[in-house]
């Protein structure tokens, strides 16, 4: 086994973007994300990464300095959170429309107001109409682990899309945990530097950006919808190949505990492996876990395979929609995949740990036990709205 160093979360995804041999990386500082990028420039500045750092006023012009240097061809990290994303937005449309296989991780912290810094998935969810992969990891290694895989699906010629990989912000970005460093050596066999997408060539000059009118812009949209698509072929390829370079194993989702559980949860993010720790703690044959990691585009093949047994589904949302039908982003996509496939199963909504509440392991028994009072009951009885978990009447 290679030799561990402990790390924390927001560590452990700079020692990845060294590996990957970045050539720009622009960037603004928010907590919980800061430190991501102070140790990249301490790499640059250490002489351990030759890369050019851009320091910006803003968010939105982090972005844009991306956009314009992957347009040349250059390989690209940034990273944000919060209000960052929300400032970024605009030009994350512009971005995944331009085809330029960009990465960001996105420290998950609630957004405002009121003023939060701490940890919930409001910002990473406003991300997933923008066209990027999403990844989700649920602990340090895999986080480092991500930003690696989000380099070879990026730039694959049959993406060329950005990734957003995400971590939760504090109960992991300030964690530390033993890591497995992938090296550059190792880190670059795995997804070599090569430019698969048209780049900005004074001998070979392109135009990007330019108008779309009603002629061809609803053309270039279809295209860009199926990269997306196309992209969860690229991601199985990758994790497969990752796994027999580095011996760790990942897929969209993960499920955990007995494939025949009555009640089963569905989560994202670190809470999963307090919901692990449940299963274990408590011997919860009845119990089971299905942990989604890829969010973009949705696993619903496997959302499917894994929820077809269950009597009863719990989706833990660590986000709310005011105003819409369902409440959570993450139980709206489950429900809509379960309802595509002719699949009715019973499915309750909770919500959970908004701004850096914790998730504990009485919150899951309570949830638990819920799940198992509703599963006797008929379909009709169904709570109409989500269920607010550890929250103040």
């Amino acid at each position: 086994m290679k030799h561990k160093v402990p790390l924390s979360g927001n560590s452990a995804v700079a020692y990845a973007v060294k590996a990957m041999d970045v050539d720009v990386v622009s960037a603004y500082p928010i907590t919980p994300q800061t430190t991501i990028v102070e140790k990249i420039a301490e790499f640059v500045a250490n002489g351990e990464l030759d890369a050019k750092v851009i320091h910006v006023e803003s968010e939105h012009s982090a972005l844009s300095a991306a956009v314009g240097a992957s347009a040349t061809g250059a390989r690209i990290f940034t990273a944000s959170s919060s209000q960052g994303i929300a400032l970024m937005y605009e030009i994350m449309f512009i971005a995944s429309s331009m085809r330029l296989p960009i990465v960001m991780t996105i420290a998950t912290r609630a957004l405002s107001a009121p003023i939060n810094i701490w940890n919930d998935h409001s910002d990473f969810m406003a991300v997933s109409d923008t066209g990027w992969v999403m990844m989700m990891a649920e602990n340090n290694q895999e986080a480092h682990d991500d930003v690696v895989l989000a380099y070879r699906i990026a730039e694959d010629p049959r993406v060329l899309l950005p990734v957003a990989t995400a971590l939760d912000g504090f109960f992991m970005t300030h964690t530390i945990e033993p890591i497995e460093v992938i090296s550059r050596e190792e880190g670059l066999e795995f997804a070599p530097k090569k430019k698969t997408w048209y780049t900005l060539d004074p001998d070979n000059p392109v135009t990007m950006g330019a108008l779309g009118d009603p002629n061809w812009y609803f053309e270039f949209k279809k295209q860009q919808y199926e990269a997306l698509k196309n992209s969860r072929t690229v991601f199985d390829e990758a994790v497969k190949e990752f796994e027999k370079k580095f011996g760790r194993s990942y897929g969209p989702v993960e499920y955990f505990g007995n494939e025949d559980a009555e009640v089963v949860l569905v989560a994202m993010g670190h809470v999963s492996g307090n919901i692990k720790a449940f299963i274990e703690k408590t011997s919860a044959g009845n119990v089971g876990l299905l942990r989604v990691k890829l969010y973009r585009p949705f696993p619903e093949d496997l959302i499917v395979k894994h929820l077809e047994n269950a009597e009863i589904v719990g989706v833990i949302d660590r986000a709310l929609v005011p105003g819409s039908p369902y409440g959570g982003p993450l139980y709206s996509d489950v429900i809509v995949t379960l309802s595509k496939n002719n699949l009715s199963k019973k499915v309750v909504d909770f919500i959970a740990g908004l701004g850096g509440r914790p998730v504990t392991l009485g919150h899951i028994k309570n949830i638990v036990e819920k799940l198992e009072e509703l599963k006797l009951k008929p379909q009709k009885d169904l709570p109409k709205e989500p269920l607010f978990v550890g929250v103040r009447e």
